[in-house]
């Protein structure tokens, strides 16, 4: 099982050396948050928290996620990144293709777009998108994203978007795999149907394992079960050695953890503090490799 390290909410002048000691400590990737901006007051519910509330505040540091794998790839030469997940539904779907490409060609492949609609009214309408039809708008969004980074001269008539043939130079030079986000049952068919993996919110062991077991059958139904499918977890109630056993034996095959958290360090503790913490769950968890049970 690979581990990713979840740099939400820490200091933005910390990132690029928190990726440098990830990668030295054998973490596989770092999962990039996003958040367009904080509103004042949310007209919609916050849908993983179980009272709706948001767990940071107008203060809180983000980072554009694109802009912030362009910027960890740069000190680093291993570790792989990817968007956990970035909300497309408030975007343009060819200026990420554009912005996504970047990333995968100067990163030298390194680069996974893991994708979500996005959850509140005010950023789509804020941006100049509908929150009407958000779920059939992204779905175009995620077939015109792939089809450009495919290379080539390409076009696109759909119900929202809608061009001639064009291009965008250079393509990547390797597929840009796709990981859908969301927990609801149109979210999981959206990545059976087409996603390279599927990347969790916080979520107990118990719903985590009734999950996975629907994506198994709905890969099935589209038929793709052999095909290789990527499952990227937080999950809230399985820690330790075994922990992360029982993890990988339910199918779980990337593990995003906050290790200066189990050590009582916040999210903005010092930065050194949280390399220790990386350094001392490397010794734990990464050096000794946890392996799936046949």
């Amino acid at each position: 099982m690979k581990f990713t390290l979840g740099v939400a909410l820490s200091p933005l002048d910390q990132l690029t050396e928190l990726a440098r000691t990830a990668e030295e400590c054998g973490f596989t990737s770092i999962g990039l948050p996003d958040s367009l901006f904080y509103m004042k007051s949310q007209s919609a519910d916050y849908p993983y928290t179980p009272d709706g509330s948001r767990f940071w505040g107008p203060e809180t540091p983000w980072v554009d996620p694109l802009i912030a794998a362009a910027s960890m790839s740069a000190v680093t030469t291993t570790l792989r990144f990817y968007t956990n997940v970035l909300k497309l539904g408030s975007r343009n779907p060819l200026l990420l293709a554009r912005q996504v490409g970047s990333i995968a060609n100067m990163s030298g492949n390194r680069f996974g777009f893991g994708v979500g609609i996005g959850w509140a009214p005010e950023e789509f309408e804020w941006c100049g998108v509908p929150y009407a039809k958000r779920g059939a708008r992204v779905d175009e969004m995620i077939e015109v994203i792939k089809l450009v980074l495919d290379g080539g001269m390409v076009e696109y008539h759909g119900e929202f978007y809608d061009f001639d043939p064009l291009q965008m130079s250079p393509a990547p030079t390797e597929r840009v795999p796709f990981y859908i986000g969301g927990h609801t049952g149109p979210a999981l068919r959206r990545a059976a149907r087409g996603g390279d993996g599927w990347t969790s919110a916080m979520m107990k062991f118990d719903q985590l394992t009734e999950t996975i077991a629907t994506l198994r059958a709905l890969r099935a139904e589209y038929d793709r079960a052999d095909e290789p499918f990527e499952i990227q977890a937080v999950c809230i109630d399985r820690h330790g050695r075994d922990g992360y056993q029982d993890l990988a034996d339910a199918g779980v095959t990337d593990t995003i953890v906050v290790p200066w958290l189990f050590d009582g360090i916040g999210f903005d503790g010092e930065l050194a503090a949280k390399q220790d913490s990386l350094r001392r769950f490397a010794e734990k968890y990464i050096a000794d490799p946890i392996v799936a049970a046949s």
